[in-house]
């Protein structure tokens, strides 16, 4: 992913070069356009139409696009109504609704202005310029307010759209095509989502894909059983086409070749364990009941996941830095986009669905080496309280101090620990620190941040929200070293970690670090790695996207 220094601006930019150059796009032909004019036999155009006394505010979006055309009508020929509702049915391939801006009624409702008065006329040209500013907006920075659904939103949106004047230029050059282009998030992780929700629709459109019976047997290699063959099938729909059962009847030579439909074969397991990993699954190759819930969650539900993550994708992908730090938390993936080109990737624990890790975005300032750990009010008093009062060593086999609020120790002894007032907990430093050796910190509100952990065994799960918030880090120490080395701190890490001490470490340069939330995400392929929604943040997401447009 590189950076995107002003996407809008640089679409903007293209948009102008091209009105000034005097490129437009030919009007569509009878023959190819999918909506047909029914103006161009007359030869007439409607006198421009002053729309300025239908605004019922010059400011705005929609005013300061009639402000730049000298309040003068701007749909007065079919060929440009024409040419928005192309556009507007385009965003289907987005994710978004075409009926929620009227591309199913526009024409209809030109024709009909057209035959009315100039009031009239004016009226519609104000509907059809709210549709195209709405849908313009939509597919930059999205169609739902993400503090809507999720009043812990803290990721500032980008709704910058290009100036009003390109955009009029464009509706007279009849560029409407390639201004949609333009304010579309311009990352690849974009164009393969929008690529895979066409390929699950084109599956769709093949008819549901097959079921496995519920509550059926476990299958693995080896055995023969006939779920095996609806399996097969399963898979195939989504392109294991090496697990297809040939018809021997249509085909007399395909069983020499193909697999026998009912046993489980080793081309079969493989299938499986991609399937397997495509879900954030363990790739074992076994189906059993988890895998064989995913495999029968419907197309139409597995197209849903991948709107909504276009749909997050919106609120995110533009202005994106030159380098940064991407917390994919239901992937359980970091990546850091390196100031020299190059992407390091590692895997994540997230915190438990009771405890989520919040989507957020900041600047890396510093690294704490070496550190303690305070125990959280919250971690205090559901899990470490509890436990004390259950095994008074519990503190001692940790290396935990009780302190007072000031910093003054206190005798774990002398703790009324059913009722022990306003106390601290804090873990020295060293090797079983719950923060691990190094700190990676951000300043925000919920106290979270990327650390080691002695607990790495976590790491080799598919599925690991196991954290109280924090985000740990497998291979930090590398990734603490790429921080200070790009940032120019002029720092070793291990160095700074061999003394002991603890200490923050500033960066020379803050590091931007995202905090986002996929439940779909494109992997290297392009294919659609489908993750659990462990906050259950879907459901919530899918009602507001789905819900229509009231206002044009």
């Amino acid at each position: 992913m590189r950076r995107s220094v002003a996407i809008v601006a640089i679409g903007a930019m293209a948009l102008g070069a091209m009105l000034t150059s005097g490129m437009v796009v030919a009007e569509p032909s009878t023959e190819h356009s999918a909506v047909q004019s029914t103006e161009h036999s007359t030869g007439q155009e409607p006198a421009v139409t002053s729309v300025e006394a239908l605004l019922e505010q010059r400011d705005g979006a929609l005013g300061d696009f009639y402000a730049s055309r000298d309040f003068q009508a701007a749909w007065t020929r079919a060929s440009h109504v024409e040419a928005l509702v192309e556009s507007l049915q385009g965003v289907a391939e987005d994710g978004l609704d075409p009926a929620d801006y009227g591309a199913d009624r526009l024409l209809a409702a030109y024709r009909k202005a057209q035959a009315g008065d100039d009031r009239a006329r004016g009226r519609f040209d104000t509907r059809a310029t709210r549709a195209l500013l709405t849908a313009l907006g939509h597919l930059h920075h999205g169609k739902v307010d993400p503090h809507s659904i999720d009043p812990g939103w803290e990721v500032p949106i980008n709704a910058q759209l290009p100036p009003a004047a390109t955009i009029a230029e464009a509706v007279e050059a009849e560029e409407i095509a390639a201004l949609f282009d333009a304010v579309r998030p311009a990352y690849a992780p974009y164009r393969k989502l929008k690529q895979g929700l066409a390929r699950y629709r084109h599956i769709q459109r093949l008819g549901e894909w097959p079921v496995l019976p519920e509550n059926g047997p476990v299958l693995r290699l080896g055995e023969a059983h006939p779920d095996v063959a609806i399996l097969r099938e399963r898979l195939a729909r989504i392109g294991e086409l090496e697990v297809v059962a040939a018809d021997a009847s249509i085909l007399p030579l395909a069983d020499l070749e193909a697999p026998a439909p009912e046993h489980f074969d080793a081309s079969l397991e493989a299938a499986v364990r991609r399937f397997q990993d495509r879900h954030l699954l363990e790739a074992d190759g076994v189906v059993g009941p988890r895998t064989r819930t995913a495999l029968n969650v419907p197309v139409g539900k597995r197209i849903d996941q991948v709107r909504l993550n276009l749909e997050r994708a919106r609120w995110l992908m533009h202005g994106l830095p030159e380098a940064f730090v991407l917390v994919d938390i239901a992937g359980y993936r970091v990546s850091y986009f390196r100031p020299n080109g190059e992407v390091w990737r590692s895997r994540i624990v997230v915190g438990k669905p009771y405890r989520r890790t919040p989507t957020l975005r900041s600047k890396i300032t510093h690294l704490t080496v070496n550190p303690t750990w305070t125990v959280p009010p919250t971690i205090l008093r559901e899990d470490v309280l509890p436990r004390v009062r259950r095994d008074a060593s519990y503190l001692s086999q940790r290396n935990m101090q009780v302190l007072t609020p000031s910093g003054q120790r206190l005798d774990p002894s002398r703790v009324d620990w059913s009722n022990p007032g306003n106390v601290m907990i804090r873990q020295a430093a060293g090797p079983g620190n719950a923060l691990g050796q190094v700190v990676v910190r951000f300043p925000n509100d919920h106290l979270v941040y990327l650390h080691d952990t002695p607990a790495k065994g976590l790491f080799a799960r598919q599925q690991r929200a196991f954290s109280s918030g924090c985000i740990r880090v497998q291979g930090v120490m590398e990734f603490a070293q790429l921080l200070f080395d790009d940032t120019g701190s002029e720092r070793n890490l291990r160095a700074l970690l061999a003394d002991g001490r603890t200490r923050n470490v500033p960066l020379a340069e803050p590091m931007p670090v995202i905090l986002h939330y996929w439940t779909v995400h494109p992997d290297a392929a392009g294919r659609m790695v489908f993750r659990p929604d462990i906050y259950k943040r879907d459901e919530a997401l899918l009602r507001a996207l789905d819900r229509p447009l009231t206002s044009l």
